[in-house]
């Protein structure tokens, strides 16, 4: 098989789309997916706020990596941090996966990044078992919080909790 890499372009946000929708099925999360084309175009494009890279075979895409800048002010660089990697059900086993992470490791190193990243869900064993086999390191003593949605919003109509407001003046 001959494979390549290129990166998204305005023209694929279709694209982009579609192979997120397959990853949530994937992942079982297909009810929680709102993104549609226009925000995605937005913020991939307009924004560049992220990154899409594309492993193709003979041509074809049949797997991606979004990805986008983190910062740790420990290292005092920039990372990357990767927020979706996905590859065709009938793609697997071709070393595409293993590809696209050997691709953003070299855009890091090229980047100048101290690190890269990502989440994986704890029931997603092959997943978990092909990143260990690559030397990736399962962070221990640290859980993810997030705050999205409704509860978003409210935090952010929150008045201030100092000064006058803290004292109940």
């Amino acid at each position: 098989m001959e494979f390549s890499f290129r990166f998204a372009e305005r023209k694929d946000t279709a694209l982009i789309l579609q192979f997120i929708m397959e990853l949530a099925e994937y992942e079982k999360l297909r009810h929680e997916v709102v993104a549609d084309e226009t925000t995605l175009e937005e913020w991939i494009f307009d924004r560049k706020k992220a990154e899409v890279l594309f492993v193709l075979e003979n041509g074809r895409e049949v797997g991606f990596a979004l990805f986008f800048h983190n910062f740790s002010t420990f290292l005092g660089r920039a990372g990357i941090y990767l927020e979706d990697l996905y590859v065709r059900p009938e793609c697997r086993g071709r070393g595409y996966g293993k590809a696209l992470l050997k691709k953003l490791a070299s855009l890091a190193v090229e980047r100048g990044c101290g690190r890269l990243e990502w989440w994986c869900l704890d029931w997603n064993r092959p997943s978990i078992d092909f990143y260990l086999s690559l030397g990736a390191e399962p962070m221990k003593d640290w859980t993810v919080y997030r705050i999205a949605g409704d509860t978003l919003q409210n935090l952010a109509r929150q008045p201030e909790a100092f000064g006058a407001e803290k004292r109940g003046r």
